[in-house]
């Protein structure tokens, strides 16, 4: 007999004890803001409930909390149907503001025009 390695003992659960566990599915964001965003995904999430995001925004990767706060159906494309969902970001860390709040300063960036920069050059053979 091998003696048990493990640091606390496991109990026997008599009959069914029921879990659950939770897996990142993805997802496409269509638009997200400093409060949350609007995701589109191929099932409905309940109203109201809360949920684990993580966005990868640019370089960083973070998690935030978010709260359910509309979901509807937004298109049926190839055979599937996909679920328009509104999250609100609940509490988010002082390091995922900021690192929201950087990702959308370099979105806005992109989306400027570019000035346009009058140039002359001179000719000194004239």
């Amino acid at each position: 007999m091998t003696p048990d390695k493990r640091d606390k003992e496991r109990v026997p659960v008599p009959g069914q004890l029921q879990g659950e566990v939770k897996v990142f599915q993805p997802m496409t964001i269509l638009d997200v803001s400093q409060g949350g965003s609007q995701v589109e995904t191929p099932f409905a999430l309940q109203l109201d409930s809360l949920h684990d995001f993580r966005l990868s925004l640019g370089e960083h990767s973070v998690v935030v909390k978010g709260r359910i706060a509309h979901c509807h159906i937004g298109e049926l494309k190839d055979g599937i149907v996909l679920y328009r969902t509104g999250v609100e970001f609940i509490e988010p860390s002082e390091h995922v503001s900021a690192a929201i709040a950087e990702f959308l300063e370099a979105l806005r960036r992109s989306r400027e025009p570019q000035p346009i920069i009058d140039a002359e050059i001179a000719d000194d053979s004239l």
